[in-house]
């Protein structure tokens, strides 16, 4: 039976429209607790890191960091000046554009990330995946992305 407008949803539909807030708030959280607790590093510095170790020379420019993170630039500036201060990234000057500047991966970051990973793949393996045994793990992630897009 097809959804009517205005007609509460079933149970199990019901159930999981009524879980998905909790759960877009509540997962980042804990992860970004994990984080925290065991790297001292909070999980928007390591996505940070993340995304700049897969870009081209390990650089992006900070309004590319922005999206890839879903921040705005200014908040992204400040994650950055952040991690520029621990020397895990280096802002310079983008070449193409002189007023533009892009974040650069630097050694001691990569060597960061490479510490902070297990722990963040540790992070959402307990309050992630490990809750969604059974399920088809490529299809679950092919479905994310759609919803992402």
């Amino acid at each position: 039976m097809l959804a009517q407008p205005g007609v509460p949803p079933g149970r199990r539909v019901g159930g999981g429209v009524r879980a998905l807030p909790r759960v877009i708030h509540a997962l980042p959280r804990a992860i970004d607790t994990d984080l925290v607790r065991e790297q001292g590093l909070p999980s928007i510095e390591c996505e940070t890191l993340m995304h700049l170790s897969e870009a081209p020379d390990r650089r992006l420019r900070m309004n590319e960091l922005a999206a890839a993170c879903e921040m705005s630039l200014s908040g992204m500036i400040r994650v950055v000046q952040r991690l520029e201060r621990q020397g895990y990234v280096q802002r310079v000057r983008c070449a193409q554009d002189a007023r533009g500047w892009n974040a650069v991966l630097t050694d001691a970051g990569r060597a960061r990330l490479r510490q902070a990973w297990p722990t963040n793949l540790a992070a959402v393996r307990r309050h992630f995946l490990d809750h969604l045994a059974g399920l088809d793990l490529k299809q679950l992630a092919e479905a994310l992305g759609k919803v992402g897009t």
